[in-house]
């Protein structure tokens, strides 16, 4: 089974590949969003060390149970034959209405299928107005 595109990439295949991730994020499906990963994928997410399929689906199932409204973009950075770096923002609100807006960096990595194995993941949060919202 492959995740299309598979290594190694071109600019287009990566642009390709930071736009399916865009999409599934923004489905805030934690399911289908761990669909992407190896099993046995392995993240940094800020300051917390994620493992595997069912601590993924776990994270992204608390994190958009939090993140309310939330709305995403990225950006590809850069990329070699199995890696991408992402530069990504996005905006969502808690449950006292106070918006955020948090920027970030990713590094991935693929295996041969195309599916990503390593995820690191630098974030930072911004309070705004909501009238700030650009997203």
């Amino acid at each position: 089974m492959q995740r299309l595109p598979i290594p190694p990439f071109t600019f287009e295949t990566a642009t390709q590949k930071v736009q399916a991730a865009e999409n599934g994020w923004n489905t805030k499906d934690p399911v289908k969003v761990s669909e992407a990963y190896t099993p046995n994928s392995t993240w940094r997410n800020r300051g917390e060390f994620i493992t595997g399929t069912d601590e993924i689906q776990t994270f992204l199932t608390k994190k958009w149970n939090t993140e309310l409204d939330y709305n995403l973009t990225k950006e590809l950075w850069s990329y070699t034959d199995n890696k991408i770096a992402v530069k990504f923002v996005y905006e969502w609100h808690d449950t006292n209405n106070q918006w955020y807006r948090s920027y970030g960096n990713e590094l991935w990595e693929f295996d041969k299928d195309g599916f990503m194995q390593n995820r690191e993941a630098s974030i930072n949060d911004v309070k705004i107005e909501e009238s700030q919202r650009q997203l």
